[in-house]
């Protein structure tokens, strides 16, 4: 999968996953699940969900945890 052909909500998590990637799992997926519920759109999230459950190709596990503390 090229970088342009990514879904634009895919390859924002997936940076934001890269800039906590430091922090332990379990921390780096609160920090991004809040990240995510406090500045994305509902309707982001929603897509972001999709491509989750989908098992999207590039997601990265730590946006999988995060959405998953979300629900």
């Amino acid at each position: 999968m090229t970088h342009t052909a990514v879904p634009a909500e895919l390859r924002m998590a997936n940076d934001i996953a890269a800039h906590h990637a430091h922090l332990p799992a379990d921390r780096a997926a609160e920090v991004i699940a809040g990240h995510l519920t406090k500045f994305w759109d509902p309707r982001m999230r929603e897509r972001l969900h999709v491509y989750v459950d989908e098992g999207a190709d590039g997601l990265d596990p730590l946006v999988a945890a995060a959405v998953k503390l979300m629900r």
